[in-house]
C-alpha cells in the first residue's frame, strides 16, 4: 500500500487530490481514499494537521494536493469589528474552532451555538464552504509546505516538576552560610 510520510512545498505540482473535511485534516494517521479512488496510508508526524493547499509526498513519488471539503457552516457577520470580537470571544470560550475573516466568523454548523450567537444579538446565516479555522496558539500557523523543528519526541517535552512554585527567588543548593533564626 502507498504510504504518505511527509508534507512538501505547496509549489510542487500535484498529480492527484484528496478532499477532506476539517476533522479528517486534523488526523496525522489513517487510511485516505484519494479523489481518483486509490488508497494511501497517511503516516505523518504525530500532531501534524493538514490545511487546504498542502502537498503530500507518497513513498512512490506521487504528489497529492489536500483540498478542504465544503462543509455546513454557520456564518456570523457584523459591520463593527468589536461585535465580531465579542462573538469570537463567546465561541472561543466554548472551545469552538472559528474561522476568522475581515467582516465575519464561521464555525461548523451547530444549532445550539447558532441560538447562543443569536441571543447575543447577531445574525447567523448558513453556508457550505471550505472550513479553515484558526489553528490556535500552538497550532503552527504558517506551516504551509515546509517543516519546522518542534518538540514532538517525549524526551524533548518540558518536564513538569513536582516542586511547588515559590513567590521568591532562592537557590535549592545547600548553603555553607549559617542561617539566622526566623523571628
Amino acid at each position: 500500500m502507498r504510504k504518505i510520510v511527509e508534507k512538501i512545498a505547496t509549489t510542487v505540482p500535484a498529480s492527484v487530490t484528496v478532499t477532506l473535511e476539517h476533522a479528517d485534516r486534523q488526523k496525522s494517521r489513517g487510511l485516505l481514499r484519494l479523489d481518483d479512488g486509490s488508497e494511501a496510508a497517511l503516516i505523518l508526524e504525530r500532531g501534524s494537521a493538514l490545511r487546504h493547499g498542502d502537498r503530500l509526498l507518497a513513498d512512490d513519488g506521487l504528489v497529492i494536493a489536500v483540498e478542504a471539503a465544503r462543509e455546513a457552516l454557520s456564518i456570523v457577520s457584523a459591520s463593527d469589528p468589536l461585535d465580531l470580537i465579542r462573538a469570537a470571544y463567546h465561541l472561543g470560550n466554548r472551545h469552538v474552532p472559528v474561522q476568522i475573516e475581515a467582516a465575519r466568523l464561521a464555525y461548523l454548523h451547530d444549532h445550539v451555538l447558532d441560538d447562543m450567537v443569536r441571543e447575543l444579538g447577531f445574525q447567523v446565516s448558513l453556508g457550505a464552504e471550505h472550513f479553515e479555522p484558526e489553528s490556535g496558539a500552538y497550532g503552527g500557523r504558517g506551516e504551509h509546505g515546509h517543516g519546522h523543528a518542534h518538540l514532538h519526541r517525549q524526551s524533548d517535552r518540558p518536564r513538569i516538576s513536582s516542586v511547588p512554585p515559590h513567590d521568591h527567588e532562592h537557590s535549592h543548593r545547600p548553603s555553607l552560610r549559617r542561617r539566622s533564626p526566623s523571628p
